[in-house]
């Protein structure tokens, strides 16, 4: 299987990711959690450049700000390398600032792998209508969503992890 690099929402550090790369090692994936600096989306990009193989296949995204940074870098730099895309509530716009929410998935047409968000439905930094019609701008994805479940996917941790191993396992095989 492809490792996969899970990067940390702005307020976090690689350590807040640690319930979701604990989970997907015990189920015997390759998981690390991707350390991004403080900064806008858009300048925390070679971070991750840095931070995953140049020489194999693998599987990038994030909570949040890592999922926003992660999306940015499959889009540009890593476009071609990537082979799937992960992204744990994604902040389509700021909360009450839903007129950023075009600008922020301005790039995901340009997305070419598969992509699997998962995101609570009373998320304030992603409106549920959204967020659904952003995604038909992507050419691969899945959208899962939970009902009264807000920015953290905590509450639904397991369910999330099963949907991210079914994911990882389907863009192996293909």
């Amino acid at each position: 299987m492809d490792p996969v690099y899970l990067g940390h929402g702005a307020s976090g550090g690689p350590e807040t990711m640690a319930p979701w790369i604990d989970a997907l090692r015990a189920r015997g994936f390759d998981a690390r959690a991707l350390t991004l600096p403080r900064r806008r989306a858009e300048e925390a990009v070679p971070a991750v450049v840095g931070q995953v193989p140049s020489d194999e296949p693998f599987v990038v995204g994030g909570h949040s700000f890592g999922g926003r940074v992660a999306s940015l870098a499959a889009a540009g730099p890593l476009a071609g390398r990537v082979r799937g895309l992960v992204c744990l509530s994604y902040p389509l716009h700021p909360p009450g600032r839903q007129d950023a929410a075009t600008a922020r998935a301005a790039h995901w047409p340009s997305i070419a792998c598969p992509v699997l968000l998962l995101s609570g439905e009373s998320d304030p930094f992603a409106r549920l209508d959204l967020l659904r019609a952003a995604v038909r701008s992507l050419p691969d994805a899945t959208l899962v969503t939970y009902p009264g479940v807000g920015h953290g996917l905590r509450p639904v941790i397991d369910d999330a992890v099963s949907r991210i191993v079914a994911f990882l396992e389907a863009v192996a095989a293909a």
